[in-house]
Order: C-alpha cells, then sequence, then structure tokens
C-alpha cells in the first residue's frame, strides 16, 4: 500500500502554502513519493545553466507505515542520509508531522 492520497495531497498544501506566490519563480517546495516515503525538496532555479532547470535539496522525509499508519520524521546530512528526527516520536497524526518541519524548531529543515 503507497502513502495514501489525502495524506499525499495535504503534503502537497503544506508545500504549496510554503511556496510564496510572488517567488515562485525563484523557489517552491516540491513532495515527491517514492513506495511509501514522501519527501520535500527545497528547490530553485540554477544559478548559471539552461532555463527552467532547477536544483533539489532534500530537507525532509515523511515514512509512511501502513500496518499501524504512524508517520516518521527524517531529515537529510549534508551528503543527503537521512537520519530519524529525535525529537518527534512517530505518530498517526500527520498534521503534528507537518507543524514540526514548518516551525522547525531545531532549524534542521530550513536552516
Amino acid at each position: 500500500m503507497a502513502v495514501p492520497e489525502p495524506a499525499l495531497a495535504k503534503i502537497q498544501r503544506f508545500c504549496e502554502r510554503r511556496t510564496p506566490p510572488k517567488l515562485r519563480d525563484q523557489m517552491r517546495l516540491e513532495a515527491t513519493t517514492r513506495g511509501n516515503s514522501v519527501t520535500i525538496a527545497d528547490c530553485r532555479p540554477l544559478w548559471q545553466g539552461a532555463p527552467g532547470e532547477w536544483t533539489r535539496l532534500p530537507i525532509a522525509q515523511l515514512r509512511y507505515q501502513p500496518t499501524t499508519q504512524r508517520w516518521t520524521l527524517y531529515w537529510a546530512d549534508r551528503n543527503d542520509r537521512w537520519h530519524s528526527y529525535e525529537d518527534l516520536d512517530p505518530t498517526t497524526d500527520l498534521d503534528t508531522i507537518i507543524r514540526e518541519i514548518d516551525q522547525d524548531p531545531t532549524c534542521i529543515f530550513f536552516g
């Protein structure tokens, strides 16, 4: 079973909300899925490069466990390796995970 559609839609709305309309040509957050994981990336146009090419910096990954319906939050280090976010236990409440990313109390997602 993959990530539930309502949950994916909620994560995508968060990404859209965190992307200011005036700056959509300069930055955006994107959510991509792979299996039971949703990766949120900070995307920016290349400073020098072909028009329309963007860089992607993974900032958070939400992993869904279908059997328990729990979400676990991960953060990416400078080598793009994922580590469990220790300040938040796995939860069935996706809003709690999104709020933690949005507030970023440890400055690990948005610096």
